[in-house]
């Protein structure tokens, strides 16, 4: 079982490395990459989780097609065999994990949807009865539905955490128009993919998402509704009051919360079990969305 760690693509410029991808620019395009690099309280661990950016990608590429009557997206061609030919000698890297994309003028915020009270939101609302300075109703427990999906945006962080913004603020980085644009877009998108994966026994707890304009208009780049992205929790092990169990990288956090680690580089070993727990994990919630597994390469 290969994982892609670190790309080497000979004759293209690296263009950017973040925490899970490589984006290198081929002329007027993109070609983002998901690896399998796992991170976890913002540090990059030692070990991959094998097939873990296939999953990004593929789960990204389904929700891409079923939001594309909704927002158009930055995709240009997803599949390997769709490459220039010049790009499929590294197969090995590419294959089921990358996307040709166009340029976009890229909004500089992350479009949070909150739908339950989990995460920094439930710390929030402990602290100041409010998420994001947005008021509650008194008395909501860890992991509560809230009345109505909220907007909650954050600047985006290459390094570090996302920093929660007010929509004020928001509006001053991007404008009235285009901040009440994405915020009804976000919440659209939000509610129409829940109610979709509910039906599919999933919760989708929480999501963010990435806009930017391309000629002109507004469209969705980067991943959509990824377990990295977004918080999945099991419809019929749901209980309100507790954290609660998710198809994502929170098994990994887990095992780390066990040790005596301060959550600074360089990140701890992680056990063969562990890469294997998170790894099943991945690949369960990529065949219930999407109704198949990883594609035949």
């Amino acid at each position: 079982m290969n994982a892609v760690v670190e790309t080497r693509l000979p004759g293209l410029q690296l263009l950017s490395r973040g925490k899970v991808r490589d984006i290198y620019e081929l002329e007027n395009r993109l070609l983002l990459i998901a690896t399998d690099r796992i991170s976890a309280f913002d540090v990059i661990l030692p070990q991959p989780i094998p097939d873990k950016g296939k999953v990004l990608h593929q789960v990204s590429s389904f929700w891409f097609d079923w939001s594309a009557d909704l927002v158009g997206n930055h995709l240009v061609a997803e599949r390997i065999a769709d490459f220039p030919p010049d790009l499929q000698e590294w197969a090995d890297q590419l294959a089921g994990r990358s996307a040709l994309v166009q340029r976009a003028e890229m909004f500089p915020v992350e479009c949070v949807a909150r739908g339950y009270l989990s995460g920094s939101g439930w710390k929030d609302y402990r602290a100041t009865g409010k998420v994001c300075g947005i008021p509650l109703p008194e008395g909501l427990s860890e992991s509560e539905q809230l009345p109505e999906p909220i907007f909650t945006p954050a600047t985006k962080a290459e390094t570090g955490h996302d920093e929660n913004i007010s929509f004020d603020t928001m509006v001053e980085m991007v404008g009235g128009e285009a901040a009440e644009q994405l915020r009804s877009l976000t919440l659209e998108l939000y509610r129409k993919a829940a109610s979709l994966a509910l039906d599919r026994g999933i919760i989708i707890a929480d999501t963010k998402f990435e806009f930017g304009r391309i000629d002109g208009k507004v469209v969705i780049c980067d991943e959509m509704l990824t377990p990295d992205s977004s918080r999945f929790w099991p419809r019929d092990s749901y209980a309100p009051g507790k954290a609660q169990p998710s198809f994502d990288k929170q098994y990994v956090r887990d095992y780390l919360e066990t040790l005596d680690w301060d959550k600074t580089p360089p990140g701890p070993d992680l056990p063969e079990d562990v890469i294997a727990g998170t790894r099943k994990r991945y690949l369960e919630i990529l065949e219930i969305l999407t109704g198949s597994g990883l594609w035949p390469e």
